[in-house]
């Protein structure tokens, strides 16, 4: 019976890990390879790490943790999570089962991009969704937005500042008028056909609509969407927020007793949604580790 067990190694589950393991909570992490910046390579906005590959930084956590003996890691995932408090047993993806007096989610979201032949090849290398993770390498040159208005609107706010030409694109179908008058009035170009294509260029991203193409030096999406990586929140009837994230208090304790969240997957209600950062998924690793040392105590 471990004192915890954290499903999913990103930010958030390794600071879980190494927090409960600094007080000698016996702990298992299960690391199932599968992170939403797995394609990324080089982090940003993330002090004393600033555009260090993420990759880097999981095989330093693990490291790290090895020095704990209270805490165990194994590479696989879960498929299942049953009982209650003080005594939840999770299924392995191996089937084997495992027993503990806590839980903490730190599966992370997916990321569901539109249906935009090539972008899944250029996702987290040439194509982003996050401007403080990414804007700053796009400062004066010329970027394309691919997505509707509200979102465009949103980037083109915090982008519009720095970089230099935008360019944005209708993903599907062509933007309404109103959409084209509220994007232009922005002061930036606004396709009139939607993107056909993108592919990598010697430049950055060459995007093909049917009337021509534009090369920039890279794009950042306002379509798609994200959901739960993992079942789990469905699973247990998690209380969700209606940006599809399980609702959280401050020290990441979810509607369930004894079932703690970290990470994009979930944020408090007195936010409109999840943040994309490692410093903070971080944070709700280590904050919900706090919660289930201050339960168990």
């Amino acid at each position: 019976m471990y004192d915890a067990i954290v499903i999913g190694a990103g930010p958030a589950g390794l600071q879980a890990a190494l927090t409960l393991g600094r007080m000698h909570r016996s702990t298992l992490l299960l690391d199932s390879g599968e992170y939403r910046n797995g394609t990324v390579l080089h982090m940003h906005n993330v002090i004393g790490e600033d555009g260090a590959p993420p990759a880097e930084l999981r095989a330093t956590a693990r490291a790290e943790l090895a020095a704990y003996a209270d805490v165990e890691v194994r590479d696989t995932g879960a498929t299942g999570i049953s009982g209650s408090e003080g005594a939840f047993q999770v299924v392995l993806a191996d089937g084997s089962t495992v027993d503990g007096r806590r839980v903490i989610l730190a599966t992370g979201v997916a990321d569901d991009l539109p249906d935009v032949p090539g972008l899944q090849d250029l996702w987290g290398t040439r194509a982003f969704m996050c401007p403080f993770c990414d804007g700053h390498e796009h400062a004066g040159r010329a970027i394309g937005i691919l997505g509707a208005a509200p979102r465009a609107e949103h980037l083109i706010g915090l982008l519009g500042r720095f970089v230099g030409d935008i360019t944005v694109f209708p993903v599907g179908e062509a933007f309404s008028d109103e959409d084209v008058r509220t994007l232009v009035a922005k002061g930036v170009r606004v396709s009139s056909t939607p993107v056909v294509s993108v592919e990598k260029d010697t430049e950055g991203v060459r995007i093909r609509t049917d009337d021509g193409e534009r090369v920039v030096a890279g794009i950042f999406v306002a379509a798609g969407s994200m959901r739960q990586r993992a079942p789990f929140a469905a699973d247990l009837g998690l209380a969700m927020l209606e940006s599809g994230s399980i609702e959280i208090d401050e020290f990441g304790r979810t509607s369930i007793p004894g079932v703690f969240a970290a990470g994009d997957l979930a944020h408090r209600a007195s936010l409109p949604g999840p943040m994309a950062s490692v410093l903070l998924a971080a944070a709700a690793g280590q904050l919900a580790a706090v919660g289930i040392i201050q339960s168990l105590a």
